[in-house]
């Protein structure tokens, strides 16, 4: 019976196989790393498209920063501006009560007696004066009641002083009264309330 080797058959077949595993583990490496290239090639571009719209968005934050200090700068101006405009038009509705108020110590004052000194703070005024007599300063307290521009006169101090007086060769006593006292500013009513008041009241 004739013997065969079948030994380089089998040799063959195994180089064969191994080739093709060798060819499939490369493909396979091949196929892994263009996944991964393209899994990372994926990242990267959704990095970079994040990275831009944080650029955007910080640059319109920027923006917006700038404007609101803008507005901010506008409403301090604006501000100062209404400011000013309040503190004007308070000295223009101020300036007819000043001229009624100087009037108003001129006519209600008495013969016998003369102010020394007229502080105001706010719509309080402070006078000080001097007068013949207390009964004239009496008079200066009703005829200040009776003021339209005046109210709640209030006495705080009167004093009884001597004073001497030379006339000619002679040289006599004058009493005299030094009195301080305390009245408001009555606050007028502007024509609108005026002509309000007067719709409701008819």
């Amino acid at each position: 019976m004739p013997q065969i080797n079948l030994l380089p058959w089998r040799e063959e077949l195994r180089k064969q196989r191994n080739k093709e595993f060798g060819i499939a583990a490369g493909v396979a490496v091949l196929l892994m790393g263009a996944v991964v290239g393209g899994v990372h090639f994926h990242f990267q571009q959704r990095i970079e498209f994040q990275q831009q719209r944080n650029a955007f968005l910080e640059s319109e934050i920027a923006k917006l920063d700038a404007k609101i200090k803008q507005i901010q700068e506008l409403d301090a101006e604006k501000q100062r501006l209404l400011a000013r405009m309040q503190i004007i038009q308070k000295l223009q509705s101020s300036r007819p009560e000043i001229v009624h108020l100087f009037d108003e110590f001129v006519t209600t004052l008495p013969e016998g007696v003369y102010y020394t000194r007229i502080q105001q703070q706010g719509r309080v005024l402070s006078v000080t004066g001097v007068a013949q007599s207390n009964a004239r300063v009496s008079t200066l307290m009703r005829q200040l009641d009776a003021s339209e521009y005046l109210i709640n006169p209030t006495l705080l101090e009167i004093a009884a002083e001597t004073k001497q007086v030379k006339t000619g060769a002679t040289t006599s006593n004058l009493r005299l009264s030094r009195f301080s006292l305390s009245v408001a500013q009555e606050e007028q009513k502007k024509p609108a309330e005026e002509e309000a008041q007067g719709g409701a009241g008819s």
